[in-house]
């Protein structure tokens, strides 16, 4: 349902947000080597993440990105998928069924509308 690039995201997130309770900032490396994903493509995100002050950056020896505990509190994951994937993750059909539509809920093989079979 969310894109690779998004699926890093969250995961980048999740993993500063728990190094930051533990009072520790992450480097790109650190959270790179966590997600998976390439270096250069985790720097891309945490640089998104900061100009959308979703995490702080700190320059400098000791440097390192992080999440206050009240920014925790307002960041919501729908933000970050947003952010990466757009709005278009909320739109269509869950399962990528081009079939899938109001006018003809019985092809949707998820739908709660569709009538059961006779």
């Amino acid at each position: 349902m969310f894109s690779k690039s998004c699926e890093y995201a969250i995961r980048a997130g999740v993993f500063v947000a728990t190094r930051s309770l533990k009072g520790e900032r992450c480097s790109i490396d650190d959270v790179a080597t966590e997600t998976g994903a390439p270096a250069a493509f985790t720097g891309k995100i945490l640089q998104k993440f900061s100009r959308r002050n979703i995490i702080a950056s700190v320059k400098g020896p000791g440097g390192g990105f992080l999440i206050s505990k009240g920014d925790m509190k307002r960041i919501k994951v729908a933000e970050i998928v947003s952010l990466i994937d757009g709005d278009s993750v909320y739109a269509g059909c869950a399962l990528g069924l081009s079939a899938c539509n109001e006018k003809k809920p019985a092809r949707c093989t998820i739908s709660l509308k569709a009538s059961a079979p006779t």
